[in-house]
């Protein structure tokens, strides 16, 4: 009997086959395994092996039936080959799994029933197939249990690791958007078998039909209440003291921290899942080629279940399972004492499966990550690009012992704002995710922009901020596709479809969700913002920034491919309130913003500053104040102007470590140079008055 999905599109490829009418029994093989061409496009998912033996369709089916011939020229024995429904290859030790014929029919499967549906619907409907017969349904295996669904378990247990059907909520299966698109004949599928068998070594292959497959229960059962939380905490008080054996003994997990963590702790609760992890890097030894590279590791002592939470804020009972042999993790790592996984996004379930549900860690998975695909690649020619990757690993192993930074250190600094201000603005910031600091010239927006991203990060670490840290200016000349993604020239006379600085931050930050990322935006309203960010503005919002609310590009590297917005970004724009040419900022941006307006600060913290930093005499320091606080009322008195557009106080402050002998003089090539034009320009249709406004300042001294 002829395979229905060859007979189906026989019509389809006849124009196909007639090109290749040499070497036609290999070609037939190779027809067999068009179903699975959309793999092409996931080549993580499958081997080289596997991919050679796919065939891409690039002009699509309909393009080929309306230039096929009606006559094959098959021979006998030919079309017989083609008829006949292929078979598992042979291992060495006899015929390979018999589930693997299901691969292909449970994706026909999962598409009859609208991508979705039960184990039960699945194993109904896969029943109908041709290739399933009624002593397949009848049969059991060693354990009593249905051969036939034991089977069909198995199928998608493999179809799983393949990326082609998800099942993320307990009880059902779904088809991922590449399961969608996959089509696998029994070549295809074996072939697929072989490579995922080849990395997971679940079972031995000639006994594997006997064997019960791995149910959603086994790893889904870990997500089946949507609040279990997933917390990796550390064990080492002070740096030296490891509490891990009393924390068995005690049956506890408690934090060492008397100011840190708290608001973590009071959020564990009963049924929560635990694990005791030490972190550190690695160089040598690895499973898997780094290229000589520090990669980060993470060691995984002991798992546990939450049992009680004593709302000290410090500890919490335990149910503890230490692990003889401890499992290390690489790549996507923990370094903070107590961090709660996001079980929503696809990188850490794997990390809680491995953990807590015993799988193994697919190293060429994390390798073709972005952000570990371009870290780990082989090192670069370019100088620049080796000086970034040896301060990347300088940061990697050194970052815990940084300088910290924090709201002291933007006052000590320099910073004229008080205190409550700042802690405002970055409360502001870690509660938004998205923070504009707003204006007149002169304010000091980008400085602080910049300190707050220190502050938030920890440190201001040269080679920690280079890593965590990016900063890019809007202007009219910005697009979507310098910013976010686009086709750019590639240096060898092709275009590449590149990253932009916004998107490479959020692979930097998904990779490394405990750890807070930075994206300076200088004058966010000089360019189009709604224009620059695209479909980036809809993810920048707080609530949307997961996995289940990730959305597709306007250019995507691969088919299938959503991008979302990790909660450990955040978003500092300054806005200068002040420029009639700028553009205005809607209302979809301001929504997504905490905005913070800062005004001129020319108080004693200015005064003791120049005193302190540049020796300015106190009294020269009071006229300029009077000046200047004179000026900007007059200005802000203007129907024409307004507050916004105040001189600020950057005007009137020296360079840290410039010395000013006649404060006066200085003050006066400040007025002629840079106060003078601005007051041009704001009344450029009135000479007078601003000649009038300049010569009160410097008639003053």
């Amino acid at each position: 009997m002829a395979d229905p999905r060859l007979a189906a599109d026989l019509r389809n490829r006849r124009a196909f086959l007639a090109l290749l009418q040499d070497e036609r029994l290999l070609r037939l093989r190779e027809l067999r395994c068009l179903h699975a061409f959309p793999l092409l496009s996931q080549p993580g998912k499958i081997s080289r092996k596997l991919q050679l033996q796919t065939v891409q369709v690039s002009g699509g089916r309909a393009a080929w039936a309306a230039t096929a011939p009606d006559n094959l020229e098959l021979t006998p024995d030919e079309q017989a080959k083609l008829e006949k429904p292929a078979k598992p290859k042979k291992t060495k030790n006899g015929s390979g799994p018999q589930f693997v014929r299901l691969f292909g029919p449970l994706l026909d499967a999962m598409r009859t029933l609208g991508g979705s549906a039960e184990p039960k619907q699945a194993y109904e409907e896969v029943a109908k197939s041709p290739l399933v017969t009624d002593e397949d349904l009848k049969a059991t295996n060693k354990n009593g249990l249905s051969k036939y669904e034991n089977q069909v378990g198995w199928a998608k247990f493999y179809l799983a690791k393949a990326g082609l059907i998800d099942s993320k909520k307990r009880g059902v299966w779904q088809l991922t958007a590449e399961g969608r698109e996959t089509h696998l004949d029994q070549e295809a599928a074996y072939a697929l078998f072989r490579d995922i068998h080849a990395r997971y070594k679940t079972a031995n292959e000639d006994e594997a039909d006997e064997e019960a497959a791995p149910t959603d229960e086994d790893v889904g059962e870990l997500f089946d209440d949507p609040n279990r939380r997933f917390w990796f905490v550390g064990a080492v008080w002070n740096g030296t003291d490891d509490q891990t054996e009393r924390f068995f003994k005690e049956g506890i997990w408690q934090n060492g921290y008397h100011d840190k963590f708290i608001e973590h702790v009071e959020r564990m609760k009963p049924g929560d899942r635990i694990a005791i992890k030490a972190s550190f890097v690695k160089k040598y030894s690895l499973p898997f080629e780094n290229h000589d590279k520090p990669v980060s590791c993470m060691r995984i002592k002991a798992i546990g279940t939450v049992t009680e939470n004593m709302n000290d804020g410090r500890t919490v009972k335990v149910d503890w399972r230490p692990l003889d042999d401890p499992r290390d993790w690489y790549f996507y790592t923990y370094r903070v004492t107590v961090v709660e996984a996001d079980a929503s996004d696809e990188l850490a379930r794997r990390l809680i499966q491995f953990t807590f549900g015993g799988q193994k860690q697919d190293y060429d998975f994390w390798l073709r990550v972005p952000y570990f695909a371009k870290k780990y690649k082989p090192r670069p020619a370019s100088a620049t690009e080796i000086e970034l990757e040896e301060e990347e690993a300088e940061a990697d192993i050194e970052e815990a012992d940084v300088t910290s930074y924090d709201v002291g250190n933007i006052l000590s600094d320099g910073c004229f704002f008080a205190e409550d201000i700042l802690n405002s603005a970055l409360s502001q910031l870690q509660s938004k995710k998205n923070l504009i600091l707003q204006g007149p010239p002169g304010t000091g927006k980008t400085w602080l922009a910049k300190r707050l991203g220190y502050a938030l990060i920890g440190t201001k670490d040269r080679a920690v901020i280079r890593k965590r840290m990016r900063s890019i200016q809007f202007h009219p000349s910005l697009s979507y596709e310098d910013f976010v993604r686009g086709w750019r020239p590639d240096g060898n006379g092709a275009l590449s479809l590149i990253d932009g600085v916004f998107l490479e931050a959020v692979e930097a930050a998904r990779a490394e969700p405990d750890r807070p990322f930075v994206v300076i935006v200088e004058e966010i309203n000089r360019g189009n913002p709604a224009q620059i960010f695209g479909e980036m503005l809809t993810l920048l919002e707080k609530d949307k920034r997961s996995e289940e609310e990730a959305i597709e590009l306007a250019y995507r590297h691969e088919r299938g491919e959503r991008v979302f917005i990790p909660r450990n970004l955040f978003v500092i724009g300054t806005m200068n309130i002040a420029d009639r040419s700028l553009a205005l900022v809607d209302l979809a941006l301001r929504r997504r913003f905490a905005f913070v307006t800062l005004e001129t600060a020319l108080n004693e913290s200015w005064r003791k500053w120049c005193v302190d930093q540049v020796g300015m005499d106190a009294a020269d320091l009071a006229l300029i104040q009077q000046l200047m606080t004179e000026l900007n009322e007059e200005i802000a008195a203007d129907r024409s102007l307004g507050g916004q557009f105040k001189i600020g106080h950057s005007y009137v402050t020296p360079a840290p470590g410039e010395t000013i002998a006649d404060a006066k003089a200085w003050f006066r090539g400040v007025v002629e140079t840079e106060i003078a034009p601005l007051l041009e320009e704001y009344w450029f249709d009135n000479l007078d008055k601003a000649a009038t406004s300049k010569a009160r300042l410097l008639q003053g001294l």
